[in-house]
């Protein structure tokens, strides 16, 4: 059976993790920042993954994947899935990370469909920025999203700087946005990032919502208040996705829809903290969705 057309091309990791929080611990779970996009952008859209995975990735994980009808047309595979293993303290806006595994990702070289060359939408998470650089590159009529983390601002800053001058959005958590710019302020942090070119700046603030900047405006999405959150680990990942596929869907990249996909990706993000791994994305559907959205808007009424 052929795939569907896709509507966004996710690039990303698939990865195995093993996760410890105050309120359980699990090993061996699907994980990875293409695995959360993806299943999260799925409620919207048909997605697109690239990625790559070992042998050790269980295919029944795949399977889930695909009955969400997810394109794995981009799938490459290695002997070893990429690992990561890491727990949560009672503030679970931060993980500490234990141990990790590069195996798949070490030497990775995307395939790119050719059918994903064409696409008008592309999600570049977290992964090294080399990989960034060469998918933005080979999707040249695409809105592109970037999302990434401490490490490669840390480590490959220059090539994160190379890779962010290729994106029309950019999405970062308020450490990662004073991290990248030097800039303690927020506001300053948006503007020095915004001068780099992209249209729009998503500062991610976890438990206190999100921010939206783009040339001489601002937005602030709440948060949404969470009795028990067992896992935040994809839910960043879930948001990028989430917001990149209510985009895609709308086929505008407009202010007024940026705001409205930055809600739509806050409430599918709660949803993911509220299990371990995928297992509440994957159980997620268009009517939960709908109620915490409409719930965001009661939030925001004054």
């Amino acid at each position: 059976m052929p795939n569907k057309k896709t509507d966004l091309v996710i690039l990303g990791t698939i990865a195995l993790d093993d996760i410890k929080t105050p309120f359980g611990s699990v090993s061996s779970v699907p994980g990875g920042s293409a695995t959360y996009a993806a299943i999260a952008a799925s409620h919207f859209a048909v997605p697109g993954v690239i990625s790559i995975a070992g042998k050790d990735f269980p295919p029944a994980q795949l399977v889930k994947l695909k009955s969400r009808g997810i394109n794995l047309e981009g799938l490459s595979k290695a002997d070893k899935t990429f690992r990561w293993k890491g727990y949560y303290e009672f503030d679970m806006n931060e993980a500490k990370t234990l141990e990790t595994k590069l195996n798949s990702i070490e030497n990775y070289a995307p395939e790119i469909p050719l059918a994903y060359q064409s696409t008008k939408f592309l999600l570049l998470s977290n992964i090294d920025p080399k990989v960034q650089i060469k998918v933005a590159a080979s999707c040249l009529k695409a809105f592109v999203v970037l999302d990434t983390m401490n490490y490669w601002i840390k480590h490959s800053r220059k090539k994160l700087t190379e890779a962010m001058k290729m994106a029309d959005l950019i999405v970062l958590n308020d450490a990662e946005a004073r991290q990248f710019s030097v800039e303690v302020n927020l506001v300053k942090a948006a503007k020095a990032i915004l001068r780099m070119g992209p249209k729009y700046v998503v500062i991610k603030k976890g438990e206190h919502g999100a921010l939206l900047f783009s040339e001489g405006k601002h937005f602030s999405a709440p948060a949404y208040p969470l009795e028990e959150a067992k896992d935040p680990t994809g839910a960043g990942d879930s948001f990028a996705g989430t917001l990149t596929a209510y985009l895609a869907s709308q086929g505008k990249t407009d202010e007024k829809t940026v705001r409205k996909a930055i809600i739509s990706a806050s409430s599918v993000a709660s949803y993911c903290t509220e299990d371990f791994s995928i297992n509440k994305l994957i159980k997620l559907n268009k009517k939960l969705i709908e109620e915490r959205y409409d719930i965001f808007k009661e939030i925001r009424k004054f």
